[in-house]
């Protein structure tokens, strides 16, 4: 029986009078139990583990996950941000004093774009309309809706052709309220504008191949009980969804990297159309009266 030798391999070399086995998975030194670090594989001495440490990537823990995903890249922010417009321009209209003008200062009636005496020429509300509403279940059923829609497209589409869809099917509710209802019929409503993203979830699901039997059966439905329903602006919805639909033929034609400035001049195109109707429209349209 022998003795075996004394190297001084066998001492943690932080503490050579302790004897240890342990050795860093790193740098090989030999560690005793409290200059042991453990790590994803084995052990590693302290040096080691510090520089690890400093190595490591940086990790965002300013924000909670839930807001990371929030936030992200790949997160709907602008649906979100239409979302939250809407509901503040409705809490402003549930106010006992200012309701009213709120709701008066944003709602379009199609006298606002018509050369009428006394009448001021206020042609935005055609847009602002879209973020007005008439009452809780109204605003809550229109941003449940835009929620489950324009995230996707959002998703889809990217940020600013999204904001483009958006803006134009809303514009062409606008319009088709203008050349299909009386006058001083005031509206209000993103209904337009959520109908124009259904045409053109239905239009970009068609391109991929998709079934769009759903998606039809449920505009049909809504397009009817606009119809059935007074009170409801059947006008605005059909002009927003062939705005739409419009708008994302351009996108699915005009995909490729290259087509980039044609789709621009396409989608300017349809939105310069849509003026030259409006203002066609309201010359036309009280001559005739």
């Amino acid at each position: 029986m022998t003795t075996a030798p004394d190297s001084r391999d066998n001492f943690c070399y932080r503490h050579p009078e302790r004897q240890s086995y342990i050795l860093c998975q790193r740098c090989g030194r030999t560690v005793c139990p409290e200059c042991s670090v453990q790590a994803a594989v084995g052990v590693h001495c302290v040096e080691c583990a510090a520089r690890d440490r400093r190595e490591a990537p940086k990790v965002n823990r300013g924000r909670p996950a839930f807001l990371r995903n929030l936030t992200g890249s790949e997160a709907p922010v602008v649906t979100y941000a239409i979302i939250a417009l809407c509901l503040v321009v409705f809490a402003l209209q549930s106010l006992p004093v200012i309701g009213g003008t709120v709701t008066s200062a944003l709602q379009f009636a199609p006298l606002y774009v018509m050369p009428i005496p006394g009448v001021p020429f206020e042609p935005w509300r055609m847009i602002t309309a879209a973020f007005v509403h008439g009452g809780i279940f109204h605003v809550l059923l229109n941003m449940y809706t835009l929620f489950i829609f324009g995230s996707a497209l959002e998703r889809g589409l990217g940020r600013w052709r999204y904001i483009a869809l958006y803006l134009i099917s809303g514009f062409g509710g606008s319009v088709a309220v203008l050349l299909l209802d009386a006058p001083n019929q005031a509206v209000v409503g993103a209904s337009g504008a959520i109908f124009g993203l259904m045409g053109a979830f239905f239009v970009i699901n068609r391109h991929l191949g998709g079934s769009s039997v759903q998606l039809l059966i449920l505009v049909a439905i809504n397009l009817a009980y606009g119809f059935i329903v007074p009170g409801i602006s059947w006008q605005a919805h059909v002009g927003g969804l062939i705005a739409g639909a419009l708008v994302a033929l351009v996108y699915v034609r005009t995909r490729r990297v290259r087509q980039k400035r044609l789709q621009i001049v396409l989608v300017g195109a349809v939105a310069t159309g849509l003026v030259a109707i409006t203002t066609a429209g309201a010359v036309l349209i009280p001559a005739a009266l």
